[in-house]
């Protein structure tokens, strides 16, 4: 889709068209579905979650709250409800922790068969030892296809400390990648 009709998608959505809305989640549905995996590595949890946060993406146009971003809405929710999951489970104290980016075996072999011929298996293995900040980072960027801005606002952080964030993520993933 091209900018200009994402920008037409989007505000028809702020101005709560559910068709529209239904579009929006048709282009999304799956980049979130991702994020979130690669966070808790349970598809049915994944599953779980990525409808709550389209569903609470649906309840916050429809209460007219002010939307300036909605892309990055959408992935602040999401990020928050993973952190929500973990503190549920007390699965762990810190929700964005290595052990959980790690994606299981069955999934592994599933991605290993998708990507067969290509470097992103390479990639994969060496974001799986990158810091926590640093994966979700990249995640962000290069699958999510984010701008700096827009990550600036999920992670809270200014643009700038970002663009030394995914600086400094690259060229750690660079190094693990030329060591493997």
């Amino acid at each position: 889709m091209n900018p200009l009709n994402l920008k037409i998608l989007f505000l028809k959505v702020k101005n709560q068209d559910p068709e529209a809305f239904g579009k929006f989640y048709d282009l999304y549905v799956t980049r979130i579905y991702r994020f979130v995996f690669f966070k808790i590595n349970s598809v049915s949890d994944a599953q779980d979650i990525t409808s709550e946060v389209f569903l609470k993406l649906w309840q916050y146009v429809k209460a007219g709250k002010d939307i300036r971003n909605l892309n990055a809405l959408t992935y602040m929710i999401a990020r928050n409800m993973v952190i929500d999951f973990y503190r549920r489970n007390n699965k762990l104290d810190d929700p964005i922790s290595d052990e959980h980016f790690n994606i299981p075996d069955e999934q592994k072999d599933i991605l290993r068969q998708q990507i067969m011929d290509s470097e992103l298996n390479d990639v994969l293995k060496g974001i799986e030892n990158l810091k926590d900040e640093y994966k979700e980072a990249i995640i962000l960027k290069y699958l999510d296809e984010l701008s700096i801005s827009e990550i600036a606002k999920i992670l809270n952080k200014s643009n700038g400390a970002v663009r030394v964030l995914l600086y400094r993520a690259t060229k750690a993933l660079k190094e693990n990648i030329n060591d493997q």
